[in-house]
């Protein structure tokens, strides 16, 4: 009786390293076949590539898909399809509808490529002349092959931005609105803009025309509706605003040792202003609140300056000191 004995191993391939391998042919049952699906707008959908890759679908094969992509994104900075690079193990198939469905450049294919063929990955398109032939091969020849394929490709794409852009152009010159219709023909825009001025709120007009609020914002925006009044409309100056008045009245308490000073040997003015104020006792001592032009207190805080003096007493020079800056908080 013959016995077999099989080595079991582990496979490294350019650096990815794979599951212990059992015998032969067992490695090749573990290859996976991956699909990649994409479009470019949210208008598109991907019925004809699941079409193509029906067969593969009904296997249950794992779908990795980019919706709304442009070509323009190269394929190694999808997130679809760089979740795929990430699970996909040595070995294993990504299979697509056709070759624009994952480069479209010649610069997308020659950053594309090296990855694959590093990675140990095959890429086939299910459809068309390239059905049979492994893209990520590692020949001269498929490298010359799929080179040729992406210039084609990217001059189609060229063509089809071309020709869009002497469709626009053609249309604007012949008068023809482009984009979406507007939600408000004119007579009805007219109607937005005067029931706005007669004060109706945006959402009670959007509810009256069944619109959302931002096409009535955009209707009364292009006739200048919301906009302010020209007399509103500048803004204030905030120097004329906050400056002070020139001299005016204001209340300030005047320690008692100045007022008694004061008393004696203050002007007529200055005697008048005491004897208008009224008297507050705090504790031993008392003040005297003023209510009178900034400038008489600055007059009384002058004739009031011989106590501020060397000669004063510390209490004297204190009560001036306590009187300048009331009148300083309160300019």
């Amino acid at each position: 009786m013959k016995i077999k004995i099989y080595s079991w191993s582990t496979r490294v391939v350019r650096g990815h390293r794979r599951a212990p391998l059992g015998p032969p042919g067992e490695d090749e049952e573990r290859m996976a076949d991956r699909l990649y699906l994409r479009h470019s707008t949210d208008k598109q959908t991907d019925a004809r590539q699941r079409h193509a890759l029906a067969p593969l679908l009904a296997a249950s094969a794992p779908v990795y898909e980019d919706p709304a992509t442009s070509t323009r994104q190269l394929s190694l900075d999808r997130a679809g399809f760089t979740r795929l690079l990430n699970e996909a193990a040595v070995g294993d198939t990504i299979r697509i509808a056709d070759a624009a469905r994952l480069f479209r450049s010649v610069a997308d294919i020659l950053a594309l490529r090296p990855v694959l063929i590093r990675r140990g990955l095959h890429l086939r398109v299910e459809s068309g002349l390239l059905s049979g032939i492994d893209l990520a091969s590692d020949d001269p020849g498929t490298k010359m092959m799929v080179n040729v394929l992406a210039a084609v490709l990217e001059f189609q794409r060229d063509m089809i931005s071309e020709n869009t852009r002497e469709g626009v152009a053609a249309a604007e010159a012949s008068g023809k609105t482009l984009g979406r219709p507007t939600a408000l023909d004119p007579d009805q825009a007219a109607k937005v803009v005067e029931a706005f001025g007669e004060g109706t709120a945006v959402k009670a007009l959007a509810r009256q025309h069944q619109v959302d609020p931002k096409t009535i914002r955009r209707v009364l925006d292009a006739a200048g509706a919301r906009e302010l009044p020209e007399q509103l409309d500048v803004a204030p100056d905030p120097a004329a605003e906050q400056q002070p008045e020139p001299n005016p009245v204001i209340t300030i308490d005047l320690p008692g040792l100045l007022a008694d000073h004061l008393l004696a040997g203050g002007d007529e003015t200055v005697r008048a202003a005491l004897a208008t104020g009224r008297t507050i006792r705090r504790g031993q001592g008392h003040s005297v609140r003023i209510t009178a032009p900034l400038e008489l207190h600055r007059t009384v805080l002058q004739q009031a300056g011989a106590v501020a003096t060397d000669s004063a007493s510390p209490a004297e020079r204190k009560a001036h000191r306590v009187y300048a800056t009331r009148i300083t908080a309160a300019t």
